[in-house]
C-alpha cells in the first residue's frame, strides 16, 4: 500500500487557482466516490481509501491504495489526472502549484497540518476542526480503511499533545480577529459602525463574535436560509445589541446600509458584483466601505477594488494581520516537531506489526496442525498398550523435528546476500540461553 497526499494551498498557489480546485461540502461525498472509483480504475477487486480536506487556503486529497491499481500510472498521476478532469483544467496549468508526498513525508504533512504548522494563521485551531469534518465525511461515504483510519486517529492524537505540551498556538490572530483589525483600520472605533455578515457557517459565527466584542451599533445577517440567520441574530440581540437578519435576494437593497461587509459562503460564483457595490457607494454619498472576502470561490468581485472608496480583502490580504505575533509562536515549531518526528515513528510501527499479523496467523495455524496430528497419533499408540512415557517422548521428537524443518530448510536454501541475515535471526531464537 502507499500513502499519498497531493493538493495547493496558499503557500503554493494564489486564490484564483485554490478555487478553481475548492470543492463544496454538497459535493464532498460524490467526490470521495468518483476519486476512489477512478484510483481502481479497472480493478474491481481493490478498494483505495481515499479524503478530501478543502478550506479557503487548502484543497488536499489523502490517498492509500496499491499501486497495481492501475499499472501504467503511479497512484499520484492518477490523483493528478482525477482532479484535471474534474475540474476541467489543463495539467499544465496546474502542475506548477500543486504538492505531493509518499510514505513518510505524506503522514508528517497531513500532522503538521492538523497541528496549525502549515497555515497561514500559525497554530490555528479551526483547521483541527475542519479536518475532523472531512474525516467524517469520508466515513459517512464509506472511503475510509485499515490505513486511512488509523492514520487520522494518530493524527489527531498529535495534534492534541502539540497543544498540549507547547504554545504553538499561544496569542495566534485568528482570521476572524484579523477582519476586525483591517475594519479598525478605516473606521477606528466600530461603535459607530454597521457590520453585515453574509452566511451563517463557522467562519463567519467566529468573525460575528469578534465584531460583537467591539459594540457596533448594528449586526445583521443575510443568509439563503432566513431560519439560520434568525437564529444568529437572536444570540447577539440577547447580548444587548441592535440586530438585523434578511435573506439574501434583498442583498442589493440593503448593501449601502453598512460599512463592514464580512462574507463567508458556499457559493461557486460571486454573490455580490461591481454593480451592486457602484450603487451602494452612490447612495452611501462615498462613505468608505469595508469588504471581506473569507471564502474560496470567492463571494465578492475582486475588481471591486478599483472602486476608489471601496476596501476589498481576501483570505490572502490578511497575512500580514495574521503573522504578527508569530515569531514568539515559531520559538515553539521545534517542540512541535519533535513531537510529529515521533508521532510518525509510532504509526509506522503500527503498520509494521500489522504486516506481522497473518504471518503470525499462518504459523499459529500451523502449528495447531501440526499439534493435533502428532497427538492423535500419541493417543493411538496409547490405546494400542504402548508405554506412555515412551509415545510423550516420540511426540515430543516428532513436533521438535517439524518445527525446525522449515527454519532449517530456509537457512539451506537461501540466496548468499541473505544467509548471514537468517543466520542472525534464528542464532536469536535457538541459540543456549
Amino acid at each position: 500500500m502507499q500513502i499519498l497526499n497531493l493538493g495547493v494551498n496558499h503557500h503554493t498557489a494564489p486564490i484564483d487557482i485554490r478555487e478553481s480546485v475548492a470543492i463544496s461540502p454538497e459535493d464532498l461525498q460524490d467526490s470521495l466516490l468518483d476519486l476512489r472509483n477512478y484510483l481502481r480504475g479497472t480493478h474491481s477487486e481493490l478498494m483505495p481509501e481515499v479524503a478530501i480536506l478543502s478550506t479557503c487556503n487548502r484543497m488536499e486529497i489523502y490517498c492509500a491504495a496499491n499501486d497495481v491499481t492501475n499499472p501504467s500510472h503511479h497512484l499520484e498521476e492518477r490523483a493528478f489526472d482525477w482532479l484535471t478532469s474534474q475540474k476541467r483544467l489543463h495539467g499544465d496549468e496546474l502542475k506548477p502549484y500543486i504538492y505531493s508526498a509518499k510514505e513518510a513525508d505524506a503522514i508528517k504533512h497531513v500532522f503538521r497540518v492538523s497541528c496549525g504548522m502549515d497555515s497561514m494563521v500559525l497554530g490555528e485551531t479551526q483547521i483541527l476542526g475542519q479536518m475532523k469534518k472531512a474525516v467524517e465525511l469520508a466515513t459517512q461515504a464509506g472511503t475510509l480503511g485499515t490505513y486511512l483510519k488509523p492514520l487520522f486517529n494518530k493524527t489527531f492524537s498529535v495534534a492534541k499533545a502539540v497543544r498540549a505540551t507547547t504554545d504553538i498556538g499561544k496569542h495566534s490572530v485568528s482570521m476572524a480577529g484579523a477582519s476586525v483589525r483591517l475594519a479598525e483600520r478605516i473606521f477606528g472605533d466600530l461603535s459607530d459602525s454597521k457590520i453585515l455578515f453574509i452566511g451563517a457557517g463557522e467562519m463567519i459565527q467566529l468573525c460575528a463574535s469578534h465584531f460583537a466584542g467591539k459594540k457596533p451599533k448594528e449586526i445583521a445577517i443575510s443568509n439563503r436560509t432566513v431560519d439560520r440567520g434568525d437564529e444568529m441574530a437572536k444570540v447577539f440581540a440577547e447580548k444587548g445589541l441592535k440586530t438585523d437578519s434578511f435573506p439574501l435576494q434583498s442583498l442589493p437593497t440593503r448593501m449601502h446600509d453598512f460599512d463592514v461587509i464580512v462574507s463567508c459562503t458556499a457559493s461557486a460564483l460571486p454573490i455580490i458584483g461591481m454593480g451592486m457595490i457602484k450603487t451602494a457607494l452612490k447612495a452611501r454619498n462615498s462613505r468608505p466601505i469595508v469588504l471581506i472576502d473569507l471564502a474560496v470561490p470567492r463571494d465578492i468581485e475582486p475588481e471591486i477594488r478599483s472602486l476608489k472608496d471601496a476596501y476589498l480583502y481576501s483570505v490572502d490580504d490578511l497575512g500580514s494581520i495574521v503573522n504578527e505575533g508569530r515569531n514568539s509562536r515559531e520559538l515553539s515549531m521545534a517542540d512541535a516537531e519533535l513531537i510529529i518526528d515521533k508521532g510518525v515513528s509510532e504509526f509506522f510501527q503500527t503498520l509494521q506489526k500489522r504486516t506481522l499479523v497473518p504471518i503470525i496467523q499462518s504459523l499459529q495455524t500451523t502449528a495447531e496442525r501440526l499439534k493435533e496430528i502428532e497427538l492423535e497419533k500419541a493417543v493411538r499408540r496409547i490405546k494400542r498398550g504402548e508405554d506412555p512415557v515412551e509415545v510423550l517422548s516420540i511426540m515430543a521428537d516428532a513436533l521438535a523435528s517439524k518445527f525446525m524443518h522449515a527454519p532449517i530448510n530456509a537457512l539451506q536454501n537461501s540466496p548468499n546476500n541473505e544467509i548471514e541475515d537468517f543466520k542472525r535471526i534464528l542464532y536469536s531464537i535457538y541459540s543456549p540461553k
